[in-house]
This record gives structure tokens, C-alpha cells and sequence, in this order.
């Protein structure tokens, strides 16, 4: 289309402003590259009234290969040292600073001092903003340094905001408060920056502090919203964050949503609904909150119901990706899937990464590797990296349907990889009880430098714990502990005692839980007694049984754990009595089910079940293995 336009324009092409007007309507590299050719073929590039209006509108566009574009005009015609008009030289670094190579800003600021170029207070404010996105607090004080020995700009109240800013994002509050301090003069964004800083870092006495020493007339909704934010995130701060809301001169949206989602995070869904039904106003965060609170508390049904009261141009992505996760969080992953299609096939929206996370981990639940690997393919055809979360879940999938060689190709083909991908490809290998090449990732871990976090040691322990690896169990525990000072949680000890319980070490188990700072859990116990019935050890496991039936009241597998010791050592009345338990409490014992995915199509087997259309078949081939094994 540029082409064709090029051909027929009634204006000449040694015109600047023509040049101009087509550049304006471009945004691929192609067409730009076309027009740049035309420009340099026609002596326009030599027009400086064409180059610098380029700069101008250009340098800030939404359109990446426009900025590129005005960069490389800047660089080839005003960069020299014969130019020394500071403008455009803050336009190119404030592409960096507010773009995507703040770096490039700090070394064009050097450049401009080393030309000789005025720098002015835009400047400054311009790299500092870059130190700040960059956290680079030292070459923050060398500018600060500059700042200071300029008596036009060392009492400047925009730069010493910019100045508050980088010192709250590179953790310095004391530094931060040391300016905010000394200040002779204050805006409201003086103020909004401590509070904000303060709240963000939970110091929240600190944020009410400067909220109530801020003059009344200054106070904003930014103010106020920022102290219901920072009450919100500290432990017992929700009344003070409801009485702050109830006295607000104003609310917007964001009042409203973080309100709202305090509501929701404290498990208070009749105050949450309430202040819904009063909003003036909702958006898709509004709406999502509320489904994703509802799904948390078990009430899908309830999250079902509103999203269905959303009008179809008020759902996006965000209201779906609570709905299906809800779902998924409450063990209905088939329905799930379903609504994963529904949006892909009846509404106009495109799945974020979010989308496909979400939904790889319904199928890594049910075992649909077939629909897993149709998820891939378009993930690869849509251009999705996969150095974050999406990997992450592509390794999960692979290896909880099963294919674990496909996830260790695609943990291998990754370039980028991160903690949580090393962890989820030891996770996979336990789950085969690949128990030495999950121990082999992890030394090739400790050989590049990665940091093995508390799911790295879960990993590994659990993989020692499926191939019987006692030994290096120990030793990857005491790791744990003295080189990498973590202290186990509950999971890790659950791995060590199910690692000791499994190899018959019984005795060692039980001190292990002996010795244990937190409290044990009913899967520590369930471990330790359902071992005592393998390794013949009554008198642990009758322990083991009265501490798992204090904590587990209502949990079949505790019962039946406990039956079956009883009825190892041929103590039937005793297997009677927790029958007939089971009974007065109505607890019933839950059946095994397995499934198989074939051609496509999910086969579920339950035991004693025959509805299968080819139970028939089915149990005549186990009959004829029976045979064959007996």
C-alpha cells in the first residue's frame, strides 16, 4: 500500500512535508525502510527541518520501529558535537527512559556531558528515571551529585521527587526520608511518594505518620487509595483500611477495587458482595475479584453465576482466566476445559499466557496429553515464549501425561531457563521415579550458579523418596539446612520421614517427627503408619494411627489405614470396630479409579465397576494375565 501511495502522489518528493505526512500513516520496518530510502535518495536526510520534525513526532511513539527510526535520525544528523540544543537530546533519552532499554538513556546522558551539551532539569528527571527502573543506585547518586552543585536545580521540588522515587525503588526508605525531609518545599507527589513507598514496603505506622502530617488540601484520591493499599497488605490492617474508605471525601474504581479485594483476601465474600452491589461503577477487575473469590471458597457455582450476568463486551481475558482457574482450583478440571474452548471458539478474545497455564494445568490433571499437545502447537504458532510460567507449565503437562522424555527435550531446547523450569522438570522425573537424573539436574544446578529454592528440595527429595535413594535423601536434607540455611517446612519433612518410613527405618522416622519445630500434618502420620503395616511394626503404627485419627477426624484413608493394620496382625474384632466407626459417621470409603487416554478418547476404570462398554473384554484379558502370572 506504501508503495502505491509513493507512486501516485500528487506532491513532489523533494517536499519535507509530504515525507512527513507518509511517515505518520507507517508502523511496519518494511515501509519505513522503503521511505528512508527515498529520503536519502531525494537529499531530504540532509534537511534539518524534516529530521528534527521526525524526532519530534516520532521519538514517542506507541510504534517501536518508528522510535527506532527517530533514534537513527538523531544519531546520524544531531549527535555531532557542533549540536548543542539540549530538546532533542532529552527526546532520544526519554525513548530509553520510558522504553525498552532504560541503560541506553544513562549513556547517552554521558555522551551529552562529554559534548558539552546544556543539561537541563527534564535531563536529569529523564535519567533518574532510568536509575530508578534499573535500580541503579550508585550512578542515581552521581546524577544526584550533579543535581547538587547547580544552585538553579538543587532546590528543585520535580527533581527531588525524582530523587525520592529512585531511592524507594532501590529499598533506600531511610535515604528517601532524608530528602523528603530536608525538602524547603513540598507537592502532593512529595507526599503520595512516601506513603506509597512506606505501604509498599508493609512499614504502614510510618505511611499513616506522613499521611496525617500531609496538609488536608493536598490529600488526593492517589493519597487515600495508596493508605487503603498499604493497610490491606499488613496483617491486621483491614478495619483501619474500612474505616479510611468509610471517611473518604471521594471513591474511584481503584477505591472501590482494592477495597473490594481486600474483602475477598480476608475471606469476608458477604462484605465483598455488599460493597459490589453498591458500586457506581464496575470494571473486568471489579467483576474478576469476585469470581476468583467465590471459586477460592469452594462456591463455584456461585462465580458460575456471575459471570454469566457479565454482558458479553464486559467479559476479557482476566474475568475468563478467574472463571477457569476457579474451577480447576475446585477439582473440576473437564469443566475447565470446556469453558478453555468456549472462549476460544465463541468469543472474540485471544487466550493470554495466563489462559494457557491455566488450562495446561486442567489437562496435566486429567491426563489429556492429546489436547496438551494440541495447546503446544499453538502456542508455538502464535510466537509465545516460553522462558516464564507457559514453560513451566508445557514441562508440568508432559510429565504428568505421562511423556516425560517430550518434557526433558523441551526443558533441554529452552534457552532461558529459570528456577521454577528446573523445578518442574525434577518434579516430573520423581513423579517417574527417575530418582538419579533428577539428582543429576540438581548438580548441574549447583554447577551453573542457579539457586535451588524450597520447591527445588521438595523435587529432589521427593525423587529420592520414589526410587528409594535413603542416602542421598539424607544428604540433599542436611544440604538444605547447612549450605543453603533453609529451614524445612512441613513438605520437606513429610519427603524425609516417607524416605525413612519406606526403607523400614521406623525408629529414625519417628524421632525425625519427635524433633520436628512445626507441627506434623496427617500426611506425616499417614506415611509413618502406612509403612508400619509393610515393615510388620505394630507398636509405631498403633502410635502413628491415634495421632492420625486426632488430627484426620474425617478422612477415609486414615480409617482404612488402620484397618488394614489391625487386620495384618489378624485383629478382627479390632477391624470390626473401625468398620462400624466408619458407619456412625458416615464415612465411606472412596473407590480407586484409574484412567487411560487412547486415540483421543479418556477411559475411566473404577473398582468393581462395569459400566465400560468393554468391561467384558476388559476383565476376560486380566483373567487370562491372572493365569499366566499365577
Amino acid at each position: 500500500m506504501v508503495a502505491v501511495t509513493l507512486a501516485h502522489s500528487p506532491q513532489p518528493w523533494n517536499s519535507p512535508t509530504p515525507t512527513l505526512h507518509l511517515l505518520q500513516t507507517c508502523k511496519t520496518l518494511q515501509h519505513i525502510n522503503q521511505i528512508h530510502a527515498r529520503i536519502i535518495t531525494t537529499g531530504l536526510i540532509r534537511n534539518s527541518f524534516l529530521t528534527t520534525e521526525l524526532i519530534i513526532n516520532f521519538s514517542s511513539s506507541p510504534h517501536q520501529p518508528l522510535v527506532d527510526f527517530a533514534r537513527y535520525i538523531f544519531f546520524s544528523q544531531h549527535s555531532h558535537k557542533n549540536y548543542t540544543d539540549p530538546f532533542l537530546w532529552n527526546l532520544i533519552i526519554k525513548s530509553f527512559s520510558h522504553g525498552n532499554d532504560p541503560k541506553q538513556a544513562i549513556v547517552l546522558f554521558s555522551l551529552m556531558m562529554c559534548r558539552g551539551v546544556c543539561v537541563d532539569k527534564f535531563t536529569y528527571s529523564l535519567v533518574l528515571k532510568a536509575c530508578s527502573r534499573l535500580s541503579f543506585l550508585r550512578e542515581g547518586l552521581q546524577v544526584q551529585g550533579f543535581i547538587q552543585k547547580s544552585d538553579e536545580y538543587r532546590l528543585n521540588v520535580f527533581l527531588q521527587n525524582s530523587m525520592i522515587n529512585l531511592f524507594l525503588q532501590c529499598g533506600c526508605l531511610e535515604f528517601a526520608r532524608l530528602v523528603f525531609e530536608r525538602m524547603l518545599e513540598r507537592d502532593c507527589v512529595s507526599w503520595n511518594l512516601m506513603i506509597k513507598g512506606y505501604a509498599k514496603y508493609g512499614m504502614v505506622d510510618l505511611a499513616r505518620d506522613v499521611f496525617y502530617r500531609m496538609p488536608k488540601e493536598e490529600r488526593n484520591l492517589i493519597t487515600w487509595n495508596c493508605m487503603i493499599s498499604g493497610y490491606l497488605q499488613s496483617k491486621d490492617g483491614f478495619e483501619f483500611a474500612w474505616d479510611l474508605f468509610s471517611s473518604m471525601p471521594e471513591r474511584d474504581l481503584v477505591s472501590w477495587n482494592a477495597m473490594l479485594d481486600g474483602c475477598v483476601k480476608c475471606g469476608k465474600l458477604e462484605v465483598a458482595r455488599y460493597l459490589f452491589n453498591q458500586m457506581p461503577k464496575k470494571d473486568a477487575v471489579t467483576w474478576a475479584t469476585m469470581i476468583d473469590g467465590y471459586a477460592k471458597m469452594s462456591r463455584i457455582d456461585i462465580a458460575q453465576c456471575l459471570f454469566n450476568k457479565m454482558r458479553e463486551t464486559e467479559r476479557d481475558v482476566i474475568t475468563w482466566n478467574a472463571l477457569i482457574a476457579g474451577y480447576v482450583l475446585n477439582g473440576r478440571s473437564a469443566e475447565a476445559i470446556n469453558l478453555f474452548h468456549e472462549m476460544m471458539l465463541v468469543s472474540s478474545l485471544a487466550p493470554d499466557q495466563t489462559t494457557f497455564v491455566i488450562a495446561l494445568s486442567a489437562i496435566a490433571e486429567l491426563g489429556h496429553i492429546g489436547e496438551g499437545k494440541l495447546i503446544h502447537k499453538y502456542i508455538e504458532k502464535k510466537g509465545f515464549l516460553l522462558d516464564g510460567k507457559l514453560g513451566v507449565a508445557l514441562i508440568d503437562m508432559y510429565s504428568k501425561c505421562g511423556s516425560i522424555r517430550t518434557a526433558l527435550q523441551l526443558f533441554k531446547n529452552l534457552t532461558g531457563k529459570s528456577v521454577d523450569h528446573w523445578n518442574a522438570i525434577i518434579g516430573g522425573l520423581a513423579i517417574h521415579g527417575l530418582g538419579e537424573m533428577a539428582v543429576d539436574l540438581f548438580m548441574e544446578m549447583e554447577r551453573l550458579s542457579v539457586k535451588p529454592d524450597d520447591i527445588t528440595f521438595i523435587g529432589v527429595l521427593s525423587a529420592c523418596d520414589h526410587s528409594g535413594m535413603v542416602e542421598e535423601g539424607c544428604m540433599f536434607f542436611e544440604l538444605m539446612r547447612r549450605a543453603h540455611c533453609m529451614k524445612p517446612k512441613l513438605q520437606h519433612y513429610g519427603c524425609m520421614v516417607d524416605i525413612l518410613s519406606r526403607a523400614g527405618y521406623l525408629e529414625d522416622a519417628m524421632k525425625l517427627i519427635a524433633s520436628m519445630p512445626i507441627e506434623p500434618n496427617d500426611v506425616v502420620w499417614r506415611a509413618l503408619l502406612s509403612a508400619c503395616k509393610n515393615h510388620d511394626n505394630y507398636e509405631i503404627g498403633l502410635a502413628a494411627a491415634k495421632h492420625l485419627m486426632q488430627l484426620d477426624y474425617c478422612n477415609t484413608s486414615s480409617y482404612v489405614l488402620l484397618s488394614n493394620l489391625y487386620a495384618a496382625y489378624g485383629m478382627w474384632s479390632e477391624v470390626s470396630r473401625v468398620r462400624s466407626m466408619m458407619k456412625e459417621r458416615d464415612i465411606l470409603k472412596v473407590p480407586g479409579c484409574s484412567w487411560i487416554e487412547l486415540e483421543g478418547t479418556l477411559h475411566e476404570f473404577v473398582v468393581g465397576d462395569k459400566s465400560h462398554p468393554q468391561s467384558e473384554e476388559i476383565y476376560s484379558v486380566l483373567e487370562k494375565l491372572f493365569t499366566i502370572i499365577m
